[in-house]
């Protein structure tokens, strides 16, 4: 079995040495790569310590990321086996490096782009209050008159929720009140007026 291995391995060209060189090795590593992102070893989103609202704050996603790890790895695992198809399909060492090269490419790209697309999925759950502007509402615990104290509304805005609200009416709007909300202050109360309706 070795003599035949050994026989095998001298009877190839360069350049086939080389694409096998590249394959088994980084194959190897794409399969450890898999394995460990199916069972939680995959530690690209590692962070250090730090202010965790201050993160999400200044969060926008995740950017396309073509140069990564797992990228290249699987940029050499296509490489290497394409270019050893190439060549014992008959293809020259020029044409078997170009078809090589574009379809170690085109894995990066594919590999990036689904990373992108997943991260597009996600949802923070964040509420943003500005959603509620314009929508009407019932009180929930009475507003007190011309923005001297806080009372809640009950509001179906990314499902229903229980707010702060103040109001400028120069009467409180009494707990079962219908209001409208026309304005959010500080990000956080919103300010309301009985509703026409």
């Amino acid at each position: 079995m070795l003599l035949t291995m050994s026989t095998w391995w001298q009877d190839m060209l360069l350049f086939e040495k080389i694409n096998w060189a590249i394959a088994i090795p980084f194959t190897v590593l794409f399969l450890i790569q898999i394995v460990l992102t199916f069972f939680g070893g995959d530690f690209d989103e590692v962070e250090a310590d730090g202010d965790a609202d201050a993160a999400i704050e200044g969060d926008s996603g995740i950017d396309f990321q073509f140069l990564s790890l797992k990228n290249l790895i699987a940029f050499f695992t296509i490489y290497g086996w394409t270019g050893i198809v190439c060549i014992d399909a008959g293809l020259g060492v020029g044409l078997s490096t170009v078809i090589s090269f574009f379809a170690g490419l085109l894995m990066m790209t594919i590999m990036a782009s689904i990373v992108f697309f997943m991260a597009k999925l996600t949802d923070d759950g964040s509420l943003n209050v500005n959603n509620a502007i314009g929508k009407t509402c019932s009180v929930y615990l009475t507003i007190p008159a011309k923005r001297e104290g806080l009372g809640k509304v009950q509001i179906q805005v990314q499902g229903m929720q229980t707010l702060d609200a103040m109001t400028d009416a120069n009467e409180a709007i009494k707990t079962g009140g219908i209001v409208e909300v026309t304005n959010v202050i500080n990000n956080e109360i919103l300010l309301v007026k009985p509703s026409s309706l």
